[in-house]
């Protein structure tokens, strides 16, 4: 029989990588303190944090489910050695841009399969986008395009749509810049027997 899985989030992305990977789940978004969690593992490298987040998003679900696998999966954002947390307003998100234009952004995304008490898996990826120089005029109309659906994004865009638009070149995986290590998710629904093998 396979095994029952739950998506501990309320992200549209990573539902919609799932959907299109073809993996049957249902979507229970989980709530954690993620500033306490965080706080708990000051001086953790990012990857680490991120880690960290998708394994404790998991946790706030997997006990009321025992039967199930719980996936969590988190992302973070770092750019000149300072974390950035998802903006606050529509000014913090403008200050947020300001600030990334010119650098790189390394977004650290994490996923953890939890059940029960149990991690069955982990893992951690990093993606180095490289922000082009943004004008005020720029940022201006990307946020008047975007605004409100990227205040719930850690870096402030969506890769799949203007979001695109804010960088010159991008290192590492498409999914992991989309909020989630997929293809390593996938290998371990793979081997716990949620997708065949």
């Amino acid at each position: 029989m396979t095994p029952r899985l739950i998506l501990a989030s309320k992200s549209a992305s990573r539902r919609a990588m799932l959907d299109a990977a073809g993996v049957p789940y249902e979507a229970i978004p989980a709530n954690v303190d993620e500033r306490a969690v965080e706080a708990s593992l000051e001086g953790a490298a990012p990857g680490e944090v991120g880690e960290a987040l998708a394994v404790a998003k998991a946790a706030a679900l997997a006990n009321a489910h025992p039967d199930a696998l719980v996936l969590g999966s988190d992302s973070l954002v770092v750019v000149g050695g300072r974390r950035f947390d998802k903006p606050d307003s529509r000014e913090a998100a403008a200050d947020h841009l300001r600030f990334f234009s010119g650098k790189v952004m390394e977004l650290h995304s994490g996923a953890a399969i939890l059940r029960g008490d149990g991690c069955e898996w982990s893992h951690a990826d990093c993606a180095r986008l490289h922000v082009r120089e943004l004008s005020n005029s720029f940022i201006e109309s990307y946020l008047d395009a975007e605004w409100p659906e990227v205040g719930h994004c850690v870096g402030v865009f969506r890769i799949e749509a203007l979001g695109v638009q804010l960088f010159d070149h991008i290192e590492g995986d498409q999914f992991t810049v989309l909020g989630m290590p997929l293809l390593p998710v996938l290998g371990a629904l793979r081997e716990l027997g949620v997708v065949e093998t």
